[in-house]
Formats: C-alpha cells, sequence, structure tokens
C-alpha cells in the first residue's frame, strides 16, 4: 500500500520497511538523483533512503519548504511505486506537468517520469481534501 500525505513545513516524515524479500528506496525525483527530473520545490533538499532492506528499515526527512514532493522507489519505479507529499500550500514543480522541463535550457539529461509513475500520482486537490490518500495498487 502506497500513501501521499498532507503536512506542515518542518513535519518530519518517516518511511519504514514493513516486508521482507522485497527492498524500497524513498528517493526525491531531483537530477542529483540519478539525474531524474526536478519534482520537488526549488530550495528544498532532495533525499534517498538507499535501499531498505530489513523489516524494520527506516528513513526519515524533515520537509522544510512549501509545496509539493514527488518522490519514487529505485527498483519499482517503472511500475509506479511513487508518492506525493504536500506540505503546506502546494506549489513548485510538482505542479507541473510530468514533461514540463522539456526544452528548457540545462535539462536535456534529464529522465522523464515513466508512464506508470505518472498514472499513480493522486490529484494535489484530493490530497488537500483527504490529507491522506492510501492506494491498494500492484505494491
Amino acid at each position: 500500500m502506497a500513501w501521499r500525505a498532507w503536512c506542515r513545513a518542518w513535519d518530519t516524515v518517516r518511511w519504514i520497511q514493513d516486508s521482507a524479500g522485497n527492498p524500497h528506496t524513498t528517493t526525491a525525483y531531483h537530477p542529483r538523483n540519478a539525474r531524474h527530473s526536478l519534482r520537488i520545490p526549488p530550495g528544498a533538499e532532495p533525499w534517498d533512503s538507499g535501499f531498505l532492506v530489513n523489516v524494520g528499515d527506516r528513513f526519515e526527512v524533515v520537509l522544510s519548504v512549501e509545496g509539493v514532493y514527488d518522490y519514487f522507489c529505485l527498483p519499482h519505479e517503472a511500475g509506479g511505486m511513487v508518492g506525493r507529499i504536500v506540505v503546506g500550500r502546494p506549489g513548485g514543480p510538482g505542479t507541473r506537468p510530468a514533461d514540463y522541463f522539456t526544452e528548457q535550457p540545462g535539462t536535456r539529461d534529464w529522465l522523464p517520469v515513466p508512464d506508470a509513475a505518472r498514472r499513480s500520482f493522486p490529484a494535489v486537490d484530493l490530497i488537500l481534501r483527504q490529507r491522506v490518500v492510501r492506494h491498494a495498487g500492484p505494491f
């Protein structure tokens, strides 16, 4: 089950590995993370948990800049394992179409968001209404 949520600036977000045998990551969409396109607010620090392998492995990050944060699981991104967090008021690249950066200077080597991942992101307004959106997808 994947989740997407709303929180306040400076809240801590924590991911906990709850199943054995299938490693996951939580990795911000950012060019510093293997040239992925930018989908977190300008000025926000990108993160990459590395592989969470064992039950109970955890990773946490403090999100200090308001906006939309899109993230992915490195081994499962192509299958649509992604998440979205809205911190305070929505804004930034996460509110734009997934291909917004094409034709912009300095973005030629950025990787696009895979189609399955694009389809998995919930609408920002749904997150704002429900605060937590649970998704019982293939993961």
